[in-house]
């Protein structure tokens, strides 16, 4: 087993679920050894506080030139394990793959660039590889990590199958609530039924679904729209007063919050109903990074060298590389593992882009200038 194949096991075998989830717990207990790991070997390493007993992790390699600096950015935590078919924290090797919760997203991403910071020497710009916290969640560990920082370019590891990916889309999270009158079942026409008008904001939803495919960007595709919880009222015998939905929206590089947001409440106001659009639960920024910014076509070219594709591509998820770019740094995501095998039951990398994501960090620390 090779050192970044070791290191990865490592990191599978310690449980950082994120603590929003059943099992959970903070991501102390990883970071301490991601610390480890830099101290052993010489490496600079502080901490960020995100939240008691949840750091963000950073070790750092001074560059040639103090005035510039890159960031490699993986976060720690992961998915929850129900519904697991594998022993999460058990790490098994089986034909050329590593299985365990968090192998994919991202700890295969975080291991390789943890080797190659402890393999580059003297790079052009100060290096800095970022462990974070709360990606899963609430993106606090990249919102903390961004609060202030300077850097010429961000390396964000999630699973892209080592494309190189340069627009992601956003996403608006909200709760819909349609408001009614309760009564006994046996004299409906004495209430009002929010279940009954909850169904016609859906077919409203519906109907503007097609006007999504108008709002296109060249890597990412048309922004969508998707329902995926309902619930309402009390008892089957009472005419329900409430029912709610919550619903995900990804935008396309271009829109913003504000601007769909509007956009629901004006197709709502339409509908003869008492009708309420509660604040998002999340909102993430679509990114769009130059496809001729000198991380991108540097990424491009090392990822060609390593005999990959290495046109820049988009994707239709989220990563922490949206929030750096709100904060000016061009940024990109590149990591090991297909999206597919994320937050799956049975997750697993390909060790041999274990192995290339290393090669490729590596390259990219000590080439970019």
């Amino acid at each position: 087993m090779t050192g970044v194949q070791q290191v990865l096991r490592n990191l599978i075998s310690i449980n950082s679920v994120n603590p929003a989830y059943a099992g959970g717990q903070p991501e102390a207990a990883i970071q301490e050894y991601v610390k480890g790991y830099f101290r052993d070997r010489g490496i600079e390493v502080f901490e960020q506080q995100v939240a008691p007993g949840r750091p963000n992790v950073v070790g750092r390699v001074p560059g040639r030139d103090p005035r510039r600096r890159l960031v490699f950015e993986a976060h720690c935590d992961t998915a929850g394990v129900q519904g697991m078919t594998i022993a999460p924290f058990e790490p098994l090797v089986s034909g050329g793959r590593m299985y365990g919760r968090g192998a994919c997203d991202t700890k295969a991403g975080l291991a390789a660039m943890m080797c190659a910071l402890a393999e580059v020497k003297r790079p052009p710009c100060e290096i800095w590889v970022v462990s974070a916290a709360d990606e899963e969640h609430a993106y606090t560990g990249v919102l903390r990590l961004r609060d202030g920082l300077t850097a010429a370019a961000a390396v964000v590891s999630e699973p892209t199958s080592l494309r190189v990916v340069a627009a992601t889309k956003g996403c608006l999270r909200w709760r819909i609530v349609t408001r009614g009158k309760a009564a006994h079942s046996s004299k409906p026409h004495l209430g009002v039924n929010a279940i009954h008008a909850m169904a016609r904001v859906l077919l409203a939803l519906e109907s503007d679904a097609p006007r999504l495919d108008g709002l296109r960007h060249p890597l990412v595709g048309s922004a969508t729209f998707s329902v995926g919880l309902i619930g309402g009222g009390t008892q089957v015998n009472v005419v329900p007063e409430h029912c709610w939905i919550e619903v995900d929206r990804r935008l396309v590089p271009g829109e913003t919050h504000e601007g769909v947001l509007a956009e629901y409440r004006e197709l709502l106001a339409k509908l003869p109903h008492r009708i309420e659009m509660e604040r998002p639960s999340i909102r993430d920024w679509a990114l769009d990074t130059p496809l001729d910014a000198p991380i991108v076509r540097l990424a491009s070219r090392i990822v060609s060298e390593a005999g990959l594709d290495g046109e820049p591509a988009g994707v239709p998820y989220g990563s922490d590389a949206s929030k750096l770019s709100q904060a000016g740094i061009p940024s990109i995501v590149l990591g090991p593992g297909s999206i597919d095998q994320a937050h799956c039951a049975d997750e697993y990398v390909e060790l041999e882009q274990v192995e290339q994501a290393l090669l490729i960090y590596r390259r990219l620390m000590e080439r970019f200038e």
